[in-house]
């Protein structure tokens, strides 16, 4: 890679950073008056599902529906998206959006132990250092619960924190299982239908059903915009990774976190205690000893969510 190249993909994976953890206070004002996750689930796999069916237009390639494939759309939908969606809304009623922020940072910390339990990993002391690191940073935020006032217990963040590993099961299953003869952007379209189909009925079934007549107010211009910008970022990022490899575009994960608590402090004002900060020091330590070291051979490029998380 020359020094213009090198230039040329940190810019993207800047802007990539700053696009994903937009997505956080977007999430924030999304349920700021009373709308719920199925409701915002379902849309938002409704507008993915849309955006990348235009997409898989263009590129003239259509969506596999065997049996294989149709269980890789299933298990992507509910992990990658229903389980770990619906824990994050709901969190997101109750804590600051930095602070979901700093959380995503756990994700590659989860999918150390994951990987070791699937066998998709070697141990490394290092390693094992770094998900201690992640977990004191959790520690930071919970004790004392005057860190996040907001809260009043450390029950959201537990909530919160569900997300994350769900995540770190996504990345490892395609890891290990595959995506059945599949590219990443074929799994999300695949995935974001059947997300919607389990959505829609929940959403009815609960009363938490969003209407999309207008008029619309700032949490629906915001999930609007948080989906639209989600979709595209992903495709950035599988593009990107395609071009770059995993190793130099993971880094995009302290991106979103940084970033995330940037935005969450210029659109929605937050401030933090000085533990938080210490919380995401620890974090970003946690998460450089987990990522895995540059490989000595060629590795096939993953478009996997777990490397940098989605929400």
């Amino acid at each position: 890679m020359s020094q213009r190249q090198l230039l040329g993909y940190s810019l993207v994976l800047i802007f990539l950073g700053m696009g994903w953890s937009f997505t956080q206070p977007m999430s924030k004002l999304a349920v700021s008056e009373g709308y719920q996750h199925f409701g915002l689930i379902f849309w938002q796999a409704a507008i993915g599902a849309a955006l990348l069916a235009v997409v898989s237009l263009i590129r003239g390639k259509g969506l596999p529906l065997g049996p294989a494939q149709l269980r890789v759309y299933l298990i992507v939908a509910l992990i990658g998206t229903v389980i770990p969606n619906s824990a994050t809304y709901q969190a997101a009623v109750h804590l600051p959006s930095g602070i979901l922020s700093i959380l995503l940072s756990m994700i590659p910390i989860f999918a150390f132990p994951v990987a070791l339990a699937l066998g998709n990993d070697r141990f490394e002391a290092r390693r094992l250092g770094g998900l201690f690191l992640g977990l004191a940073g959790v520690m930071m935020i919970v004790l004392p619960s005057a860190s996040i006032p907001q809260m009043g217990s450390a029950f959201w963040v537990m909530i919160a924190l569900i997300g994350g590993a769900c995540y770190a099961c996504e990345g490892n299953y395609v890891a290990k299982w595959g995506t059945a003869g599949m590219d990443s952007i074929q799994v999300l379209l695949g995935a974001s239908l059947v997300g919607a189909i389990i959505s829609l009925p929940l959403a009815l079934a609960t009363g938490q059903w969003i209407n999309p007549m207008p008029p619309y107010g700032i949490p629906d211009y915001a999930h609007i915009l948080g989906s639209l910008i989600h979709v595209m970022v992903y495709a950035g990022y599988v593009w990107l990774v395609g071009r770059t490899g995993p190793v130099f575009a993971v880094q995009v994960s302290y991106l979103v976190t940084v970033f995330g608590v940037f935005w969450a402090k210029v659109i929605l004002n937050e401030t933090y205690v000085p533990q938080v900060w210490l919380a995401l020091l620890a974090m970003l330590a946690g998460m450089y000893l987990v990522q895995p070291r540059k490989p000595s051979k060629p590795v096939a490029p993953s478009a996997s969510m777990d490397q940098i998380g989605r929400n």
